[in-house]
Protein backbone atom coordinates (compact mmCIF):
# COMPACT_ATOMS: atom_id res chain seq x y z
CA UNK A 1 0.00 0.00 0.00
CA UNK A 2 2.89 2.37 0.78
CA UNK A 3 4.38 2.22 -2.71
CA UNK A 4 0.99 2.64 -4.37
CA UNK A 5 0.17 5.68 -2.20
CA UNK A 6 3.62 7.16 -2.81
CA UNK A 7 3.28 6.90 -6.58
CA UNK A 8 -0.30 8.21 -6.47
CA UNK A 9 0.57 11.22 -4.29
CA UNK A 10 3.74 12.01 -6.25
CA UNK A 11 1.80 11.98 -9.51
CA UNK A 12 -1.08 14.07 -8.12
CA UNK A 13 1.13 16.81 -6.67
CA UNK A 14 3.39 16.88 -9.76
CA UNK A 15 0.36 17.14 -12.06
CA UNK A 16 -0.47 20.56 -10.60
CA UNK A 17 3.18 21.63 -10.43
CA UNK A 18 3.10 21.86 -6.65
CA UNK A 19 6.43 22.58 -4.97
CA UNK A 20 7.50 22.88 -1.36
CA UNK A 21 7.36 26.45 -0.13
CA UNK A 22 10.74 27.94 0.83
CA UNK A 23 12.83 25.25 -0.89
CA UNK A 24 11.19 24.67 -4.29
CA UNK A 25 11.61 20.91 -3.80
CA UNK A 26 8.99 18.58 -5.26
CA UNK A 27 6.01 18.72 -2.89
CA UNK A 28 6.11 14.98 -2.20
CA UNK A 29 9.04 15.50 0.20
CA UNK A 30 6.49 16.80 2.75
CA UNK A 31 4.06 13.83 2.61
CA UNK A 32 7.03 11.46 2.76
CA UNK A 33 8.31 13.23 5.88
CA UNK A 34 4.84 13.06 7.45
CA UNK A 35 4.61 9.33 6.67
CA UNK A 36 8.04 8.72 8.22
CA UNK A 37 6.95 10.52 11.41
CA UNK A 38 3.76 8.42 11.52
CA UNK A 39 5.87 5.26 11.06
CA UNK A 40 7.89 6.24 14.17
CA UNK A 41 4.86 5.63 16.44
CA UNK A 42 2.23 2.85 16.62
CA UNK A 43 0.47 2.94 13.24
CA UNK A 44 -1.40 0.95 10.61
CA UNK A 45 -0.68 0.66 6.88
CA UNK A 46 -3.80 2.77 6.29
CA UNK A 47 -2.42 5.56 8.49
CA UNK A 48 0.86 5.62 6.56
CA UNK A 49 -0.98 5.66 3.22
CA UNK A 50 -3.21 8.49 4.47
CA UNK A 51 -0.12 10.40 5.59
CA UNK A 52 1.25 10.19 2.05
CA UNK A 53 -2.12 11.24 0.63
CA UNK A 54 -3.09 13.81 3.28
CA UNK A 55 -2.86 16.87 1.01
CA UNK A 56 -4.01 15.48 -2.34
CA UNK A 57 -7.71 16.29 -1.97
CA UNK A 58 -7.20 19.89 -0.88
CA UNK A 59 -4.19 20.65 -3.14
CA UNK A 60 -4.77 18.69 -6.35
CA UNK A 61 -7.59 17.60 -8.65
CA UNK A 62 -7.99 14.25 -6.85
CA UNK A 63 -11.33 13.60 -5.15
CA UNK A 64 -12.06 11.70 -1.97
CA UNK A 65 -14.01 9.22 -4.13
CA UNK A 66 -10.84 8.47 -6.12
CA UNK A 67 -8.94 7.89 -2.87
CA UNK A 68 -11.62 5.45 -1.73
CA UNK A 69 -11.63 3.62 -5.07
CA UNK A 70 -7.84 3.25 -5.04
CA UNK A 71 -7.11 2.75 -1.33
CA UNK A 72 -10.33 1.77 0.41
CA UNK A 73 -12.79 3.34 2.82
CA UNK A 74 -10.45 3.61 5.83
CA UNK A 75 -7.74 5.55 3.96
CA UNK A 76 -10.39 7.76 2.37
CA UNK A 77 -11.95 8.42 5.78
CA UNK A 78 -8.58 9.47 7.23
CA UNK A 79 -7.78 11.69 4.24
CA UNK A 80 -11.23 13.25 4.60
CA UNK A 81 -10.53 14.15 8.22
CA UNK A 82 -7.14 15.60 7.24
CA UNK A 83 -8.49 17.72 4.38
CA UNK A 84 -9.46 21.30 5.11
CA UNK A 85 -13.20 21.88 4.95
CA UNK A 86 -12.95 25.66 4.68
CA UNK A 87 -12.86 27.53 1.39
CA UNK A 88 -11.50 31.04 0.71
CA UNK A 89 -15.03 32.41 0.47
CA UNK A 90 -15.74 31.28 4.06
CA UNK A 91 -13.99 34.34 5.47
CA UNK A 92 -10.62 35.49 6.70
CA UNK A 93 -7.78 33.16 7.71
CA UNK A 94 -8.83 33.08 11.38
CA UNK A 95 -12.39 32.07 10.44
CA UNK A 96 -11.20 29.38 8.03
CA UNK A 97 -8.68 27.96 10.49
CA UNK A 98 -11.38 27.79 13.18
CA UNK A 99 -13.61 25.81 10.78
CA UNK A 100 -10.79 23.41 9.97
CA UNK A 101 -9.90 23.04 13.66
CA UNK A 102 -13.53 22.23 14.53
CA UNK A 103 -13.48 19.58 11.78
CA UNK A 104 -10.29 17.80 12.95
CA UNK A 105 -11.47 18.01 16.58
CA UNK A 106 -14.12 15.39 15.73
CA UNK A 107 -11.63 13.07 14.01
CA UNK A 108 -10.57 9.65 15.30
CA UNK A 109 -7.20 9.34 17.09
CA UNK A 110 -5.52 7.88 13.97
CA UNK A 111 -6.28 11.04 11.97
CA UNK A 112 -5.12 13.22 14.85
CA UNK A 113 -1.83 11.31 14.95
CA UNK A 114 -1.28 12.00 11.24
CA UNK A 115 -2.20 15.66 11.75
CA UNK A 116 0.39 15.91 14.54
CA UNK A 117 3.02 14.50 12.18
CA UNK A 118 1.96 17.07 9.57
CA UNK A 119 2.28 19.89 12.11
CA UNK A 120 5.72 18.70 13.20
CA UNK A 121 7.07 18.73 9.65
CA UNK A 122 5.44 22.04 8.72
CA UNK A 123 6.60 23.71 11.93
CA UNK A 124 10.22 22.77 11.34
CA UNK A 125 10.11 24.37 7.89
CA UNK A 126 8.19 27.51 8.88
CA UNK A 127 10.10 28.16 12.10
CA UNK A 128 13.45 27.87 10.32
CA UNK A 129 12.58 29.89 7.21
CA UNK A 130 9.76 32.37 7.87
CA UNK A 131 9.92 34.17 11.25
CA UNK A 132 7.10 36.58 10.34
CA UNK A 133 4.65 33.81 9.42
CA UNK A 134 5.92 31.73 12.36
CA UNK A 135 4.23 34.19 14.74
CA UNK A 136 0.85 33.61 13.06
CA UNK A 137 1.35 29.87 12.60
CA UNK A 138 2.45 29.44 16.22
CA UNK A 139 -0.87 30.83 17.51
CA UNK A 140 -2.83 28.63 15.11
CA UNK A 141 -0.82 25.55 16.09
CA UNK A 142 -1.30 26.24 19.79
CA UNK A 143 -5.08 26.27 19.29
CA UNK A 144 -4.91 23.17 17.10
CA UNK A 145 -2.92 21.19 19.67
CA UNK A 146 -5.81 21.67 22.10
CA UNK A 147 -8.01 19.47 19.88
CA UNK A 148 -5.35 16.90 18.96
CA UNK A 149 -4.72 15.43 22.40
CA UNK A 150 -6.26 12.08 21.40
CA UNK A 151 -3.47 11.58 18.86
CA UNK A 152 -0.21 9.84 19.69
CA UNK A 153 1.11 11.21 22.99
CA UNK A 154 4.77 11.32 21.97
CA UNK A 155 3.95 13.21 18.76
CA UNK A 156 1.72 15.61 20.68
CA UNK A 157 4.59 16.32 23.09
CA UNK A 158 7.03 16.74 20.21
CA UNK A 159 4.66 19.18 18.47
CA UNK A 160 4.12 21.12 21.70
CA UNK A 161 7.87 21.31 22.30
CA UNK A 162 8.30 23.00 18.92
CA UNK A 163 6.23 25.91 20.24
CA UNK A 164 8.86 26.69 22.85
CA UNK A 165 11.49 29.31 22.14
CA UNK A 166 14.52 27.32 21.13
CA UNK A 167 17.00 27.73 18.34
CA UNK A 168 16.69 24.23 16.90
CA UNK A 169 13.34 23.67 15.12
CA UNK A 170 14.16 19.96 14.86
CA UNK A 171 14.86 19.59 18.57
CA UNK A 172 12.79 17.09 20.50
CA UNK A 173 12.10 17.02 24.17
CA UNK A 174 14.04 14.05 25.52
CA UNK A 175 11.32 13.46 28.13
CA UNK A 176 8.83 12.34 25.47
Amino acid sequence: MYEKALVFATTAHAAVGQQRKYTGEPYIVHPIAVAEIVKSVPHTPEMVAAALLHDVVEDTLVTIEEIEAQFGAKVAELVGWLSDVSKPEDGNRATRKAMDRDHIAKAPPEAKTIKLADLIDNTASIKARDPDFWRVYRREKTALLNVLQEGDKSLWERAAFQLEDNDDPHARNSDG
